[in-house]
């Protein structure tokens, strides 16, 4: 199972399900749902947060909330 968390920068992935439902909410509110393809485009100096391009436009997320994004294989 590959997650978002787990991206290098310039690789992507497309979305296939989010694993807590109660971050899915927000997350899907973002524009991250099923079917979307993502791209990871930054990664802070510590690590996290990471900034992800999705639906035209940059979206930070932490690490934890990035592991809960599965993406198709």
């Amino acid at each position: 199972m590959k997650t978002l968390d787990k991206l290098s920068i310039g690789e992507s992935g497309v979305v296939k399900s989010l694993t807590k439902k109660d971050l899915a909410l927000k997350l899907i509110e973002m524009g991250c749902f099923p079917g979307e393809k993502i791209t990871l485009t930054k990664i802070a100096p510590l690590g996290d947060p990471i900034a992800i391009s999705i639906s035209g436009y940059e979206l930070s997320l932490r690490k934890d909330e990035a592991s809960t994004v599965v993406l198709e294989d």
